[in-house]
């Protein structure tokens, strides 16, 4: 889509259809603002962890790390100002959660990024699983007593409504990051190095730096949107933000809407969320099974996700509307 539009038509739709998603909360159950925000909670997730799974070809099982990291590292820092007024809290956290987690994926990233494909995710959910451990064991971190975040939400806005809000505008801007990366000579280094790095490293790209950049980059933008997640909560645990089926579901996001594409994470994640919020509703037991057969499916049926089906759909059409020559 983006490849078709110039930068003009490209952010007067994606303006367009953020002012129509900002009214709706004004009109909808407050159910379906909950929902709401966590599709674009779950969609500004996937986009951040496209810009490293997707673009460069790295997947990683573990970028529930830096959710936790980015929520904590902001609830400690939060609690040593009580006294800062309440509109300087959030942009203090901001600054404290992507902090840490920029200081935490460029100390792990020249190890980790030596790995490829699988014992890349494994190490990754691997560096998922120490975080947690040590959030939960190390008295400083009090993962396990859990922090409290004060409200940040204007007295005259519904609470609901304003973190919808605030999922909204951290969503696009996220979306516009990664465009900006698709769209320059960076993305098209990340491409070459999810198509064959080992080519592109020949040809010149700097594949090492980039790989360190993109891996950065998709951290501080998912540990941001942590600390939105935790001011969300109110309170948090070491098991509500270090979660093994966000993991997965940053995954399947992706396949389901069409890996390495800029759209088909939101996609996936809007579709996902509404399945097992809405139609799945009654069974939460079931989510995380639901998520993990579809997955499956995915892989054997639809390997390019639905945008793949939608371009293959559209090839065979256009096929089928050329006149045979004679």
């Amino acid at each position: 889509m983006n490849a078709k539009l110039g930068p003009a038509a490209f952010l007067a739709i994606i303006l367009a259809c953020a002012v129509v998603l900002a009214i709706l909360p004004f009109v909808m159950p407050p159910f379906y603002v909950r929902v709401g925000q966590l599709m674009l909670y779950s969609a500004g997730l996937a986009i951040a962890w496209a810009i490293l799974g997707g673009f460069a070809g790295y997947a990683s099982f573990g970028h529930a790390a830096f959710i936790g990291v980015g929520a904590f590292a902001a609830g400690l820092v939060e609690d040593r100002f009580p006294g800062l007024p309440t509109p300087l809290l959030l942009p203090l956290g901001l600054l404290a959660g992507g902090a840490a987690c920029a200081v935490l994926s460029a100390v792990v990233a020249y190890p980790i990024l030596r790995l490829r494909g699988t014992f890349f995710a494994i190490a990754m959910l691997g560096v998922c699983k120490v975080c947690a451990e040590l959030n939960n064991n190390v008295d400083f971190f009090q993962g396990s007593l859990g922090l409290n975040f004060p409200a940040i939400a204007p007295p005259d806005w519904d609470p609901a409504i304003f973190y919808y809000q605030l999922y909204l505008v951290a969503g696009v801007a996220v979306l516009l990051i990664a465009w900006q990366i698709r769209r320059s000579r960076f993305g098209a280094g990340l491409l070459s190095i999810r198509e064959d790095e080992d080519t592109a490293r020949m040809l010149g790209v700097p594949t090492e730096r980039y790989k360190r950049q993109a891996f950065v980059i998709s951290a501080v933008l998912t540990g941001l949107l942590g600390v939105i997640y935790a001011h969300s909560l109110g309170y948090i645990t070491t098991d509500s933000v270090y979660r093994d089926d966000t993991n997965l579901s940053l995954i399947v996001y992706s396949l389901l809407g069409g890996m390495g594409t800029l759209f088909g994470p939101v996609i996936g994640a809007f579709m996902l969320v509404f399945v097992t919020q809405v139609i799945l509703a009654r069974l939460l037991d079931f989510h995380l099974f639901a998520t993990g057969l579809l997955l499956v499916v995915l892989v054997l049926t639809a390997p390019g996700g639905i945008i793949g089906l939608v371009r293959g759909f559209r090839q065979r059409r256009r096929a089928k509307n050329v006149a045979p020559a004679e």
